[in-house]
């Protein structure tokens, strides 16, 4: 009995500890000489490596790591060194451990030591080349847990190795799905934020891969599988504007639309909701708002196009869709048709599905505005409103129309009714935040819809008379105890008011308003209302900035004085600048969703926070220099006084202008005129100096053929008749030149009276033409005083041949009868006489008539017996030359006649 006591005893004495094996194995697997039995000894130390980490990784890595790279022809030693490895690398959820706290740490520690020699890594990533089932799939595990540890440093070792994650990426061909599934897993970690690889992965058919993928696996209806793969999509597209582009230009959206073909009666799975939840992620991560606008642009026409934004749609008007998908799928919407023309147009034709059918939009507003709604569902209907209005001023003009008195059927319910009704719902205050927020955003950038908001009336109660929505909106506020409902209201008030001076003008009339925004920024007792009184500052300041001076109680420096009497600058500077450094604050800024984990700190939306600290630095600079607004002032209404005086002065040379060019045009008629009447008087010298040559003819005809004093009574007669004429003429021409000097006189007045009103202008320009004006006016006297000196040398002619005529007389009583033979034709010269040209044609002709005459008396001369020669006009030409110096007294009487003529009824 004690022998076998003694026996058991050293046995148990004899049993080695865990260290201990572990120490031979790794002897063993240093010093065996046989493969076989390094085999053994690796594949006794991966199953040790999960119960004894510690021990089986401090001593066997480095020689795992010598099997991966010696030992390279047994793939059944290299897949236990891997799996080893694995183990050693990864605490999983059953392990054995008493603290897996530690043992992650441990791990940790051991995928550092591992991966201090790139090597070692490199030798993994050749493990997965290897076709054998169980080296690759222990490789590509031991490569994934490696990432998931350490990221980074391996991340940048696969990347330099040449063809390193392209040897990965092909996994996702292997038609073993083991295998494929964890070469999914380990791309997502090898891409995790990192651009270069994941630009590698994009370009090396990685989207096709994906696809086929998720096709093969049953779109939305798939398993884990389909997860991995939009996980994977998700980290190559996020905040990577390559692959964004590549996967549009690749036509790769349009294989997203099939995944969204969801029947009405399916079950919500809760893979199917995490496949649905995911890829709506990748969805917007195409059209997100952080994107290159171009970029987004592109990305929401497309999926226009390929009808992806109808099947969203659907599915947002569909029933029995879970709280959370519907919540996204209102946001992923929201971003499709932010800021894009077309896709709002679209959306605003959706149809609700109910009976009678509704817009989808009013539907939407109908979730945001209830109370029972889940509080993220309903920031989800606001965002879609607010990127429905985004760039968008048809759309926002339709909102506020809504608004306005209309010819709805009393059943029907508008967009405008429902924000209406949640901003003045009692005892809802995230209703009147939405609802304040809202109607904001269906103002912003748009000043005609702010005018029109303003036209807006309200019936209150039965029997009272309706106010108008800025009235409204201030009696809440200053009834109102909820921080959320002012906060909002203010907000609104703040977003109408600017640039509006009109809607200035009005919330400045209530002498309620402005001491209450005094009021709450001169309080200092709750903490939590910081941003109250920050926006109520703002609200003062945009009553300053945009002050046109309507209400004079409140002018710009009657409110800047109140500020600085009943609040302080500083402390009112400092209000403004506390918002902004408020938590609320820096959240709103970081993007355009609204967003909040609990729904009383939905104080701040996104356009909000930016107009806050776009007019931040201008207000506090216009109220803390109060002497340099004043002196604007004054230079500004001398500068408004300046341009009226100078608006006026343009007045008065533009209506000058006017005139002066009135008197241009009437000079140049006039001149127009005078040259026609010198026109005129030259034909008239030229006609009369061929009348006294005919006179001298007619003359010299009698003396040398000794024609009877009948013949010669007769030609005077034609002279007399034609000087009666000329006479005529003249006298026409002398009331026109009495008409230009009446026109010149009155032209002379208004010129100088022009002057007189253009002392003050100092115009060079005017000076110019005034003075050319005066020169013409000048050349028209001297032109008309020459007219009247050849009207004085014309009448004294006209007199000295009315003497002659006189004695002429006595002799032509006898050939009266027969000269009027001669007096139609007389009268058809008169009339022929009124142009230049035709005149001197008739009395050409009116010669060579009177010439046929002569030889006709010549022709009865002879046949009376008279000696007449034949050849008158050589006889003529040589009694002139023969009695040229007889008669020298009667050429000086010819002389005389070089005048118009005398004035024929005086001799008649």
């Amino acid at each position: 009995m004690n022998y076998l006591k003694s026996f058991v005893t050293s046995s148990e004495e004899a049993a080695p500890s865990g260290a201990e094996t572990v120490q031979r194995l790794c002897d063993r697997v240093a010093s065996a000489t046989l493969l076989e039995d390094r085999r053994d000894a690796v594949r006794a130390l991966k199953s040790l490596a999960k119960k004894y980490r510690s021990d089986v990784g401090t001593q066997g890595i480095p020689l795992l790591a010598d099997v991966l790279k010696n030992d390279t022809g047994d793939d059944e030693i290299l897949s236990y060194a891997l799996d080893c490895l694995y183990n050693l690398t990864v605490v999983e959820e059953d392990d054995e451990s008493e603290n897996p706290i530690i043992q992650t740490e441990i791990a940790s520690s051991f995928v550092a030591v591992f991966i201090e020699d790139p090597n070692n890594v490199n030798v993994v990533v050749d493990m997965i080349e290897r076709y054998e089932f169980s080296v690759r799939w222990a490789a590509i595990r031991l490569l994934t847990s490696l990432l998931r540890t350490k990221s980074l440093e391996v991340q940048e070792i696969v990347l330099v190795k040449p063809m390193g994650i392209s040897c990965i990426i092909d996994l996702l061909t292997d038609n073993r799905e083991v295998i494929r599934n964890d070469a999914l897993l380990a791309l997502i970690e090898v891409t995790r934020s990192n651009g270069n690889i994941q630009k590698i992965v994009a370009f090396e058919s990685g989207f096709e891969h994906i696809v086929r993928i998720i096709n093969e696996e049953g779109l939305s209806d798939g398993g884990v599988v389909v997860e991995d793969c939009i996980l994977l999509l998700l980290h190559l597209l996020k905040n990577n504007i390559s692959n964004q582009q590549f996967f549009k230009e690749g036509s790769f959206i349009q294989y997203l639309t099939p995944f969204f073909e969801i029947e009405a009666e399916s079950v919500w799975s809760a893979q199917k909701k995490a496949n649905i939840l995911l890829m709506l992620k990748v969805v917007r991560t195409l059209v997100a708002p952080t994107n290159p606008s171009q970029s987004t642009s592109m990305c929401q026409i497309a999926m226009q196009h390929c009808a992806l934004l109808q099947k969203l749609s659907d599915l947002l008007m569909a029933t029995g869709v879970p709280t959370d998908i519907l919540t996204e799928t209102i946001n992923t919407v929201s971003e499709i048709i932010r800021g894009c023309i077309e896709n709002q147009k679209y959306f605003s034709t959706i149809m609700a599905p109910w009976d009678p059918p509704r817009p989808a939009l009013v539907v939407l507003l109908m979730s945001m505005v209830n109370a029972q709604q889940p509080f993220t569902l309903r920031c989800a209907v606001l965002y879609c409103f607010q990127c429905f209005l985004h760039k968008n001023i048809d759309g926002q003009c339709s909102i506020v129309n809504t608004l306005l008195p209309s010819s709805l059927e009393p059943q029907d319910i508008s967009a405008g009714q429902l924000l209406c009704g949640g901003l003045f719902a009692l005892s809802d205050p995230l209703s009147n935040y939405l609802a304040a927020t809202a109607l904001c955003h269906s103002l912003k950038l748009n000043e005609s819809a702010k005018c029109q908001l303003l036209r807006v009336q309200l019936a209150t109660a039965a029997g009272s008379p309706p106010v108008t929505l800025l009235k409204q909106i201030t009696s809440i506020i200053l009834q109102s105890p909820l921080l959320q409902t002012r906060v909002g209201l203010l907000s609104f008030l703040c977003g109408w008011l600017h640039n509006c001076p009109v809607a200035v003008s009005c919330i400045l009339a209530d002498d309620s308003a402005v001491p209450f925004l005094l009021s709450q920024i001169a309080e200092n007792r709750n903490e939590s209302e910081i941003i109250l009184r920050g926006v109520c500052a703002l609200l003062l300041g945009i009553c300053i900035l945009d002050n046109d001076k309507s209400v004079p109680q409140y002018t710009k420096e009657s409110l800047i004085e109140l500020i600085i009497s009943r609040v302080g600058i500083e402390r009112f500077s400092d209000t403004l600048t506390s918002v902004t450094q408020h938590e609320l604050y820096s959240k709103a800024m970081q993007r355009p969703q609204p967003i909040s984990d609990n729904p009383d700190n939905l104080l701040l939306d996104h356009s909000f926070v930016k107009l806050y600290k776009q007019l931040e630095d201008p207000i506090i600079k216009i109220v803390s220099n109060l002497e340099e607004l004043r002196k604007e002032e004054e230079q500004k209404a001398a500068i408004e006084a300046h341009d009226a005086i100078v608006d006026q002065y343009k007045t008065l040379i533009r209506d000058q202008d006017l005139r002066l060019g009135e008197l241009t045009k009437k000079c140049g008629t006039m001149e127009g005129e005078l040259n026609e009447t010198k026109g005129q008087l030259s034909s008239r010298d030229t006609q009369v100096q061929q009348l006294k040559d005919q006179y001298n003819v007619l003359k010299l005809t009698q003396a040398s053929s000794g024609q009877s004093t009948d013949e010669q009574t007769q030609q005077l007669e034609v002279i007399l008749q034609q000087k009666v004429t000329t006479d005529n003429q003249i006298n026409e021409m002398s009331s026109k030149i009495q008409d230009l000097e009446q026109k010149l006189a009155s032209q002379t007045s208004e010129l100088q009276k022009a002057q007189e009103d253009n002392k003050d202008v100092a115009s060079d320009a005017l000076v110019a033409e005034k003075v050319a004006m005066q020169n013409e006016i000048a050349k028209l006297k001297e032109e008309q005083q020459t007219l009247q000196n050849k009207n004085t040398t014309l009448n004294n002619e006209h007199i000295s041949l009315q003497e002659k005529l006189k004695a002429a007389e006595e002799k032509a009583e006898a050939a009266e009868l027969e000269a009027k033979k001669y007096s139609s034709d007389l009268d058809h010269v008169k009339q022929e006489s009124e142009g230049v040209k035709k005149e001197q044609d008739d009395l050409l002709v009116l010669l060579s008539d009177q010439d046929v005459k002569i030889k006709q008396y010549k022709t009865e001369l002879r046949k009376l017996g008279a000696d007449v020669s034949d050849d008158d006009d050589e006889d003529d030409d040589e009694s002139d030359e023969g009695e040229e110096d007889d008669d020298d007294e009667e050429e000086e009487e010819n002389d005389k006649l070089d005048g118009d003529g005398p004035n024929i009824n005086g001799t008649e």
